[in-house]
Order: C-alpha cells, then sequence, then structure tokens
C-alpha cells in the first residue's frame, strides 16, 4: 500500500541520535553511524521525528510501505517499561490517532499489563476549552518574528476550518502555533508569501501544516503555503488537510519536504 513514511538522507545524517528518542514507535536505531529506518511496520509516518534532526536528513514521502503495525509496535514499547509506554500513548493521543490509540489500549489490557494512570484516567477536556497561545492569528496582524513562533509546528488554516471542524483546538492546534487567512476575501496576499518565507527561514519553524475546506477557492492557500516553501531557503514539511463542509477530514498528506 501507498503511505506516508519517514526517508532518510544518508549524504546528510551524521547519526548524532538525536532522531532516536523523537521515535517513539522504535522505528529508528543507529546503525554503522547512520539513522536507519528498521521497519516500515513500525513507522506511523507522522514525522514527530522530523524536528530533531540538526542537519534536516529526515523527511517525509509517500511511497509503498507496508502497513503501519500498531500491535507489532507495542511488542516492542513494552519490553521499555511504563515510561515509554506512556510516551508512545501520549505521540498518539496528541496527533489525533484515536484508532491507533484504542489498539494500543486493548493491546494492553488483553495482557494484563498496567495502562499509566495519565492516560487511563485523565478527566476529559472541558467543552469548548482553546488550545490556542498565542495573538492575533490573522496573516495580516501576525509578526513572524513574535517569540512564539520560534521552532514551532505552524498550522495555516482557512477561516473556515475551525467552524467546520468541531475538534480543531484538540485535534489539530494543540501544542502548535496558529496563522488564519481567506485565500478569497483577503486582500494584498502578496504579504503573506513573504511572511511565511520569514516564518520558514527565521522563525525556523519545523512543519506547516494547511487546513483548507473542499471548495476551489481554498486551495490558493496551499498554493501561497507550497510557493513560500519552494522560495525559502530552509526546507521545511508542508502538509494539507482537506475539510469538508460536514468536518470530516477528506485528505491529509505531506505535499513537500
Amino acid at each position: 500500500m501507498k503511505r506516508s513514511i519517514i526517508t532518510i538522507d544518508e549524504g546528510k545524517c551524521t547519526g548524532c541520535g538525536l532522531c532516536i528518542p523523537g521515535c517513539p514507535e522504535g522505528a529508528l536505531q543507529i546503525i554503522d553511524g547512520k539513522a536507519r529506518l528498521v521497519s516500515d511496520l513500525m513507522c506511523d509516518g507522522l514525522g514527530a521525528c522530523l524536528g530533531t534532526c540538526p542537519e534536516g536528513a529526515i523527511t517525509v514521502e509517500e511511497r509503498e510501505a507496508e502497513p503501519y503495525d500498531e500491535r507489532a509496535v507495542m511488542a516492542g514499547i513494552v519490553k521499555q517499561g511504563a515510561n515509554t509506554i506512556r510516551a508512545h500513548l501520549a505521540h498518539l493521543k496528541d496527533h489525533g490517532q484515536t484508532e491507533h490509540l484504542s489498539e494500543a489500549l486493548a493491546y494492553l489490557r488483553e495482557r494484563g499489563i498496567p495502562v499509566p494512570a495519565t492516560e487511563q484516567s485523565a478527566p476529559a477536556a472541558p467543552v469548548g476549552r482553546s488550545e490556542l497561545t498565542h495573538w492575533p492569528v490573522q496573516m495580516h496582524l501576525i509578526n513572524p518574528a513574535a517569540p512564539h513562533f520560534r521552532g514551532s509546528d505552524l498550522v495555516l488554516a482557512a477561516d473556515c476550518v475551525a467552524y467546520a471542524l468541531g475538534d480543531f483546538h484538540r485535534g489539530y492546534l494543540k501544542g502548535k502555533t496558529l496563522a488564519i487567512a481567506c485565500p478569497k476575501l483577503d486582500e494584498g496576499q502578496e504579504i503573506y508569501l513573504d511572511k511565511l518565507k520569514a516564518l520558514i527561514d527565521d522563525a525556523k519553524i519545523n512543519t506547516l501544516t494547511v487546513m483548507i475546506m473542499q471548495v476551489p477557492c481554498c486551495r490558493g492557500l496551499l498554493a501561497l503555503a507550497r510557493g513560500a516553501a519552494a522560495q525559502a531557503s530552509r526546507k521545511v514539511p508542508v502538509k494539507c488537510i482537506v475539510v469538508s463542509p460536514r468536518g470530516e477530514i477528506l485528505t491529509e498528506e505531506w505535499v513537500s519536504q
């Protein structure tokens, strides 16, 4: 099957090992002085390791790969103890991987392995809780030099996305910075291109996730982001998420690395 999975540029990799803790699934190992993807089965393709590589040697690509196997991952995770189990469950939860999270919890319960208390008994977040950590968020108003953007994972969302997607804050904004724009109605969008380039080159954002609606005009926001990524001197992974008017995620894929 074709899916998102990491790839490592051996020429750029120095074997520093900083990526290893960033892969809770254990798909990465240092072998012969280089980071290696040891199993397609264990790579979830979410790219948690991307921001840990100082050389930019790790990217995400779409290619033929064995389907990710949560149970195979859990078999290795449990051998590493409760802290690693907790980190892996948090990783799944933070990336909105509810199906894999349920499978991981089922694996633990079937084998009588205690589920870390913070994951098992934590109360649900209050309805309406905001994950927004900074202001302003409109593209004309944001300052790319603001400290909250430095080294962050940036979500660039079309204005309508948060209204259509009920789980926007908890599922897609948590732990990230935000900028919003309307590619159809906003004027002076040339400044958006400059600001996005500054966010990539100067603020050194880790990743750029573009969230758009299932309407033709929204594609302009993705084109803007891809243009900025192409013109920037740094390379940053760009993901595109398309949302239907009913709040369904239609596609979610890395479109450039």
